[in-house]
């Protein structure tokens, strides 16, 4: 779902354990209230929500939206086509998910190794 190409595009995501709205608005190029539209249209979209109903999104949502963005913005799906077939492909989906966190760890160790070869 999500080509290298678009990959290279967005930042890389920082191995955090929570992002707050913003940073998940900046680390995929789509501003907060569409963020929150989502959640809306799409089940899969949950954050967690704490201390006076503030977002926080975990790993798994980040590329979630990705996903979402690469479907609606490069694919020219509609929003209920995503949704579609992003429920429609759960094990696709799954398996897209799981590959994108592997290249972000490869990425992430790769950085490791540089600054340990320094």
């Amino acid at each position: 779902m999500l080509e290298a190409s678009n990959n290279s595009e967005l930042p890389v995501i920082p191995g955090k354990r929570y992002f707050t709205i913003g940073e998940v608005s900046d680390l995929c190029a789509v501003k907060p209230h569409v963020l929150r539209y989502w959640e809306q249209e799409f089940p899969q979209l949950k954050p967690v929500k704490r201390r006076g109903n503030r977002r926080y999104y975990q790993r798994q949502d980040v590329i979630l939206i990705r996903q979402i963005r690469s479907l609606l913005y490069e694919h020219g799906f509609t929003i209920s086509g995503a949704r579609q077939r992003l429920s429609g492909d759960e094990a696709k989906a799954d398996s897209a998910m799981t590959q994108q966190v592997v290249r972000q760890l490869r990425v992430e160790l790769e950085e490791i190794l540089d600054i340990l070869r320094r």
